[in-house]
């Protein structure tokens, strides 16, 4: 039974990184990360080109991110700060506990399109505090490029077009969404199709000249809050208005002799992945066949995950257990995974809660960094594909459904088929849980590698893989990121696995009883690395025809 299986990717196409040796940007579209460069040679730095990324894959990514949805960003800046900026979507005032609940059931539908699935959206206010903290540039100078080629037009990838195919009924819906998104019979574009956004290339260049305020307080939230009241929605002004960002404090936790930062609440993603990689440490995996080292890794994501259904919400409103990331708690655990077989039983444990420091403070991933010291990690997220499918009528900003990712009702599942408790409850102005995990690896208090992922649950299982591969068994970022993955939820507990995967191993996961199902093309990671002082960029393999630049 081999060791790693390592899988082979087309080596060239739509999926791009660029790097000139001084800079480097990861993204999963090529003409983000060309406007990326270009900004680079304009004078820009990392944090200028992730910004720049971010913009345009509002434009040519619009079914997984954009303006109109949330972020979280970690950022190591030049001067040796580290910064988490929450712009997570925010519940509006008026959201209330069972506002999708009928009939005493939760009504999916209502969360996930239309108006009140919508959540007040964070990512302006959090890219222009990222730019205000560490980039070269004039805010304006990350913004035009995208509108340029929303003007100009961009040509439809194999994903979005599928992604048009498989939500075709809801698009057309919405006559602002169905007007840029389908043709003018109403039916999805074809692969290569050139298509515009006037629109957005107008609210871009209205933001550029009068910045968030444009977007929270001017003509963008008017138009939101016109368009609810004539649908049925309760975002107002006044829910634009009161939006702020939060500065966070950090996940930091320890692994194979590195310094990890993560992200906190309303992220489950930094605890989960350091609680992950705790659990793991109890366990000598230089000594373990291949199956038996995805089955320790499967038995820690099904705790880690029932823990995040038990115990994780927005850290304002809900007491989170810091001890989650204890690594004495994550030996408790470890105690409880069976070498030869699958736990069928996992329950959420009972971290300490009366300890001092309670945090009480469908998606993509950008990475950036420079050789001033510079690392940026953005995961920016719609939720799921084409948010809530509106568009808001002369805006062209896809609008997100970040809505659903709160628990409806205690044990009815999201899109995504996780639960929650009365942690992650709908409250007015909270904000709801989510998987996105930015992180940033340090060695010797330097920086040496940023990353994340984009596909809802499995962001966590594919940053503790990546880490897991690179930091634990040293493998470059190129390989570690080919690896067959995994993803374990606790619920459904099923072991999602990649086709890629060595049939012996699948045998022998079910002969310890896992019941798998198979999955292809399991998210999509982005991963700088720095290695012999130079930038290593490296794109997800898993994107249709996935290629390399280096500039």
């Amino acid at each position: 039974m081999p060791l790693f299986c390592y899988a082979e990717y087309p080596a060239t196409g739509y999926a791009q990184v660029s790097g000139d040796g001084k800079v480097a940007a990861a993204s999963v579209n090529p003409d983000a990360t060309t406007i990326a460069m270009d900004v680079v040679k304009r004078g820009g730095n990392a944090v200028d080109a992730a910004i720049a990324i971010a913009f345009a894959l509002g434009v040519v990514d619009p079914h997984n991110s954009g303006i109109g949805g949330g972020c979280f960003i970690l950022v190591r800046l030049a001067d040796g700060r580290v910064l988490a900026i929450d712009g997570r979507e925010m519940a509006p005032a008026a959201a209330q506990r069972d506002m999708f609940v009928q009939d005493g059931k939760a009504n999916p539908e209502l969360s996930r399109t239309g108006a009140l699935a919508i959540g007040v959206p964070g990512s302006v206010m959090a890219l222009h505090k990222l730019q205000h903290e560490g980039g070269k540039l004039k805010f304006a100078d990350v913004i035009l490029p995208a509108a340029d080629l929303a003007e100009k037009g961009f040509a439809v990838s194999p994903v979005v077009a599928d992604r048009m195919v498989t939500t075709t009924k809801d698009l057309q819906r919405f006559p602002a969404t169905a007007a840029i998104y389908l043709d003018k019979s109403r039916q999805p574009f074809a692969v290569n199709t050139i298509i515009t956004n006037k629109d957005l290339a107008h609210t871009y260049r209205e933001l550029a000249h009068g910045g968030p305020d444009y977007f929270y307080r001017g003509d963008f939230a008017k138009k939101t809050a016109d368009w609810m009241k004539k649908n049925n929605g309760v975002i107002t002004r006044d829910d634009f208005a009161n939006y702020q960002i939060k500065l966070r404090e950090p996940i930091v936790s320890q692994f194979a002799g590195y310094t990890l930062y993560g992200f906190p609440p309303p992220s489950s993603g930094g605890i989960h992945v350091a609680q992950i990689l705790n659990i793991l440490e109890n366990f000598d995996l230089h000594k373990t066949t291949s199956s038996e080292r995805y089955h320790l890794v499967a038995e820690a994501m099904k705790f880690a995950f029932a823990d995040r259904a038990h115990w994780l919400g927005d850290s304002d409103f809900v007491k989170v257990p810091l001890s989650l990331t204890d690594k004495a708690y994550a030996k408790r655990i470890a105690q409880k995974i069976q070498l030869d077989k699958a736990v069928n039983n996992a329950v959420h444990g009972d971290p300490e809660l009366d300890i001092p420091h309670l945090m009480n403070k469908h998606t993509t991933h950008i990475a950036a960094a420079d050789l001033d010291g510079n690392w940026v990690a953005i995961t920016s997220t719609v939720n799921t594909t084409f948010g809530s499918k509106v568009v808001i009528p002369g805006t062209g900003i896809v609008m997100n459904n970040q809505m659903d990712d709160f628990s409806a009702q205690a044990g009815v599942a999201n899109a995504f088929g996780l639960v929650g408790s009365e942690a992650n409850a709908i409250a007015a102005k909270k904000r709801p849980l989510s998987s996105m995990s930015p992180t940033i690896v340090f060695k010797d208090n330097q920086p040496v590698m940023t990353l994340g992922a984009a596909g809802g649950p499995t962001i966590i299982s594919q940053v503790v893989q990546n880490l897991l591969y690179t930091l634990e068994f040293n493998m470059p970022a190129e390989e570690a990121i080919k690896q067959p993955r995994i993803h374990e939820q606790w619920s459904p507990d099923l072991l999602f696995v990649e086709p890629t995967m060595h049939e012996l191993v699948r045998n022998s996961l079910v002969q310890k009883g896992h019941e798998i199902k198979l999955w292809p093309n399991m998210g999509f990671s982005q991963i700088i690395q720095l290695r012999d002082g130079k930038l290593v960029p490296v794109a997800e393999p898993r994107v249709i025809n996935a290629a390399t630049k280096t500039q």
